[in-house]
């Protein structure tokens, strides 16, 4: 069974990534022009800026700040390593709080050579020694599990088990997950998975695009909704039987659609935001 179609940009948030040839406030005016109503702030579009003065921007706007990516990347094979990646998963929560975003998108981590199971307790305790922080400034954690092709050097948390797994060992109201159909869509678990996501209150951010066959380039060859193979309209009804209403996050890597300009690319968005999301 497949969810209604959209028919309007009440829950449309992007991502900065998206329309990467965009700086902050291009995206910001651009967005809003264009009727989206959420953005997801990059790290890097914060660079130079006070992030209370960005995020009154984006309101001033009539956006709502939805999330800010990202943190994560705990695993080390030297502790002082392991250290600095907490203190930069501390200055991510800061920032979160002074944007005004309510949660931080966590991308954990992994190290070559390293055992997984080795990299996801360093993951673990590494979300643990922020969430104090995380506690006190009222931000929360999504961790987003990747795909397994990412397993080596991006995040050694590739599916929603392995994710729900960290959240019932951290058993916190903040931390929780950000689903991304790119990631999840080809596990034979995943509407299991999706159930023990929702029971538990911890589905914070949803992500779409779309998988390219062929794939051509392991990061940045991500679809537009409906230029692949991911049944985005049945994953989204799976997620609204479960009671998730929330923001619908186009987070598109693409050196296709970056090779042309923002405008041109946010019109494709909002197109196919509303014939295949």
């Amino acid at each position: 069974m497949n969810a209604d179609p959209l028919t309007d940009f009440s829950r449309l948030c992007v991502h900065t990534i998206t329309t990467k040839g965009w700086g902050l406030d291009e995206a910001v005016e651009h967005y809003a022009k264009a009727g989206v109503s959420g953005i997801t702030v990059w790290r890097q579009w914060l660079e130079g800026k006070d992030p209370a003065k960005a995020g009154d921007l984006i309101r001033s706007a009539g956006l709502e700040v939805v999330s800010l990516c990202r943190g994560g990347f705990y695993p080390a094979v030297d502790e002082k390593s392991r250290l600095d990646a907490i203190e930069d998963n501390k200055r991510a929560i800061e920032d979160a709080a002074a944007l005004g975003a309510p949660l931080v998108v966590l991308v954990c981590g992994a190290v070559p050579g390293q055992s997984l199971i080795e990299s996801r307790k360093q993951i673990t305790d590494g979300i643990a020694a922020t969430l104090p922080l995380a506690e006190a400034l009222g931000v929360k954690l999504a961790i987003e599990p990747l795909h397994p092709m990412y397993a080596d050097d991006r995040s050694a948390i590739n599916t929603l088990a392995s994710a729900n797994d960290v959240c019932d060992e951290l058993n916190h109201s903040l931390v929780g997950i950000a689903f991304d159909v790119y990631h999840l869509w080809w596990d034979p678990d995943l509407e299991a998975q999706t159930h023990r996501t929702l029971d538990a209150n911890r589905l914070f951010a949803y992500h779409v695009c779309d998988w390219m066959t062929p794939t051509t380039d392991l990061l940045n060859d991500r679809g537009l909704m409906g230029e692949g193979c991911i049944d985005l309209r049945g994953i989204r009804a799976m997620v609204e039987r479960g009671g998730f209403n929330g923001m619908i996050e186009v987070e598109v890597f693409s050196n296709r659609w970056w090779d042309k300009k923002p405008r041109e690319f946010l019109e494709a968005i909002q197109q196919a935001y509303l014939q295949h999301t």
